[in-house]
């Protein structure tokens, strides 16, 4: 009963909102005309005052007096005239107001409203948030607001806020983790993502000593090491660029999903793919960490060689005598194949994000669009895996402009 009360004291309300221009201007034409009228009477009572004190002619005034006397009865006539019009306009447009727009508001609200549903106040949506993740992220924000020194709610907190891309707020989060429950490879390496992200992808100084750190803690840790290869190709010093993704391909597994994407990287600094080996295997990054790929979310762990778009042991083997320029080529042809198995699949989360992060790689920035446009198809937006794609798009410098529907 209280929200159709509310309901009609909020139509009364904006009812007299809209009529009170048309009464306002109503009277403020009455105002104009009956001052004009009194100007003229003024004039009239003047120019009696002249002529008896001998100023102008007795034909001078019954001139003036003809005259000032023709603009009264001119005003008056538009009085008597003018008035009904406006009032009859204004009449409709009242009942308008009045009537049609409240009606048509209430059936617009019947057809598409759910005048049947319980209230929700957010205070008992907190206490049962369900599956809602804006209302458990806001449960988690007053709960940290009242206790700013719970580690472990600003741990869980950071990773929610990458996933759903408020990278700033992650930045915060996870450096107050660090400070309440110090650093972990996990961490500092979520850190860096964030500070790459805020940076459009660039590894900034403030960054590689964040990775440095994580591989003091870790130091086969393979995300910190991907990154700290990256920032040395985007210092534009390709040889050691080169050796740092060769050490990091050769020291990984065989089915190391990250590993076509290290290859890719060192063909671009003028190596060839590296073959790993299987001798000194590198450790996977530390429980919770994003072990996807090397910080990009590139496979799912246990993705093999044989997926498609990466390199078998025969195209490496025979990327070792091929030219730059011909292993160049080779891995274009990799990525066009890719792309055309996931024009007829398009159900393969993981290959978009390998195609779109190929496309990059290859600083082909339109294809990439192309491939996350196509990529948000299969995977909208407002799913988990369509913010990771965003999210990638927005680590590569893509434009995501009319995607984000």
């Amino acid at each position: 009963m209280l929200f159709w009360i509310l309901v009609a004291v909020l139509t009364a309300v904006v009812a007299v909102i809209l009529l009170y221009p048309l009464l306002r201007g109503a009277k403020a034409a009455e105002d104009i005309r009956a001052g004009e009228a009194a100007v003229y009477r003024d004039q009239l009572r003047e120019l009696d005052r002249d002529l008896n004190g001998g100023l102008i002619t007795p034909e001078e005034a019954d001139y003036a007096r003809a005259e000032i006397g023709r603009r009264l009865i001119a005003v008056s006539a538009d009085e008597l005239e003018e008035t009904p019009k406006p009032a009859r306009h204004h009449r409709f447009t009242e009942a308008f107001v009045l009537l049609v727009l409240p009606v048509l508001g209430l059936c617009f609200y019947l057809t598409t409203g759910r005048p049947d549903l319980p209230s929700q106040p957010l205070e008992a949506r907190l206490e049962n948030p369900g599956n809602d993740m804006a209302v458990l992220i806001t449960k988690a924000e007053r709960h940290l607001a009242q206790n700013p020194d719970d580690g472990k709610g600003w741990d869980v907190l950071a990773p929610i806020y990458v996933r759903t891309m408020r990278v700033n707020d992650a930045q915060v989060a996870y450096r107050n983790a660090i400070r309440l429950l110090g650093p972990s490879p996990a961490r500092l390496d979520g850190l860096a993502e964030t500070l790459m992200a805020i940076s459009d992808g660039v590894v900034t100084e403030e960054t590689r000593q964040v990775l440095e750190q994580s591989l003091t803690l870790q130091p086969d840790n393979p995300r910190a090491r991907f990154y700290i290869a990256f920032s040395m190709e985007q210092a534009e010093r390709p040889d050691e660029a080169r050796q740092a993704f060769e050490t990091l391909a050769k020291q990984s597994p065989a089915d190391a999903p990250w590993l076509p994407l290290v290859n890719q990287h060192i063909a671009l600094n003028g190596g060839a793919p590296a073959v790993p080996d299987q001798a000194a295997p590198i450790t996977p990054a530390a429980p919770g960490a994003n072990q996807a790929a090397p910080g990009a979310n590139q496979a799912a762990p246990g993705a093999n060689q044989a997926a498609p778009g990466n390199p078998t042991q025969q195209d490496v083997a025979a990327a070792d005598n091929m030219s730059a320029g011909d292993r160049q080529q080779m891995i274009r042809g990799m990525v066009a194949s890719l792309d055309a198995k996931l024009s007829e699949d398009p159900n393969n989360f993981e290959g978009w994000m390998r195609l779109v992060r190929s496309y990059a790689v290859l600083n082909d920035k339109d294809r990439a669009a192309g491939a996350l446009k196509r990529g948000l198809a299969a995977f909208p937006p407002a799913g988990e895996q369509g913010r990771q794609l965003l999210a990638l798009a927005k680590e590569l410098g893509i434009a995501t402009e009319g995607m984000m529907q």
